[in-house]
């Protein structure tokens, strides 16, 4: 295969995007922001965008950064909103679609950002928090999932805690999650509960099972994951993300901090080139 594991999934999830649609994105998320990205770059040009990053509403695209992580959403914005406002005012208005990412989900999509283990005065992670997503996942009809690591720590049979709405039995408006991409496969909520029904290249299907911890529905229609193209490949390493930043979302520990050192140094290199001029 010639494109990696984190590359395949943004061209999956961009491929979930449609051409017109209003799409948000939450904090330290590149992988997403490049899926984003690569839809408004191919099969939708009239994406709109809008993030918890720059708190702001954007139409306009910008290669990813760390440095200046703000020009794609500050820089380009139609609007600024500030947090609370885009959350409890223009969010609910506009309904967007959002990808979010589970530090633990169950087999209904429903979610936990919150901490591993039950008691939570003293859990055995504490989890970077919910922001906004037990407010917008219990109304929005456009929940989409992404897991960069597929493991059975992040697939379980039981959350210990609920932060984010999924086909919940206690959901009153919206829907909950409709589709879910990890890297092994592409998974839809087919009658609320989660189903394989495209496995990666190089992947099997026992594998992936393997890596969940509750029992997976498998689509009558499961295929392989069509491959991305080489245009989407070329669009994605040399214009959108050229400095690979999407990956830190799929790295951990020592190679996790190599990346992100060798990322602040080229974009420090470059800044200072800049300024030279």
């Amino acid at each position: 295969m010639d494109f990696t594991a984190d590359e395949l999934m943004v061209v999956c999830i961009s491929r979930q995007i449609k051409d017109g649609e209003f799409v948000a994105q939450g904090l330290a998320a590149p992988l997403i922001a490049a899926a984003y990205l690569l839809a408004r770059h191919t099969h939708a040009p009239n994406l709109y965008f809008a993030s918890a990053i720059g708190q702001s509403l954007c139409r306009e695209p910008a290669p990813l950064g760390l440095l200046w992580v703000e020009k794609l959403w500050l820089d380009r914005s139609m609007k600024d909103i500030g947090f609370v406002s885009g959350v409890t005012d223009v969010l609910p208005t506009i309904k967007p679609k959002e990808f979010f990412r589970p530090a633990q989900v169950d087999s209904h999509g429903n979610f936990n950002n919150i901490a591993f283990g039950k008691n939570y005065r003293k859990p055995r992670l504490r989890l970077p928090g919910t922001g906004g997503i037990p407010d917008v996942t219990t109304f929005i009809d456009n929940i989409y999932l992404y897991v960069p690591r597929h493991s059975r720590i992040t697939f379980v049979r039981e959350l210990d805690f609920l932060s984010g709405l999924g086909h919940h039995p206690e959901r009153i408006q919206g829907a909950g999650a409709r589709m879910l991409t990890s890297d092994l496969g592409v998974f839809d909520f087919h009658e609320g509960e989660m189903r394989l029904i495209s496995y990666h290249p190089g992947v099997d299907i026992k594998r992936i099972q393997a890596r969940t911890s509750f029992e997976l529905k498998i689509s009558p229609g499961v295929h392989e994951t069509v491959h991305p193209t080489q245009a989407e490949l070329k669009l994605l390493r040399d214009h959108i993300d050229p400095l690979g930043i999407r990956r830190l979302e799929s790295l951990s520990g020592a190679s996790r901090r190599q990346l992100l050192t060798e990322i602040l140094a080229e974009e420090t290199s470059q800044l200072h080139d800049i300024n030279q001029q």
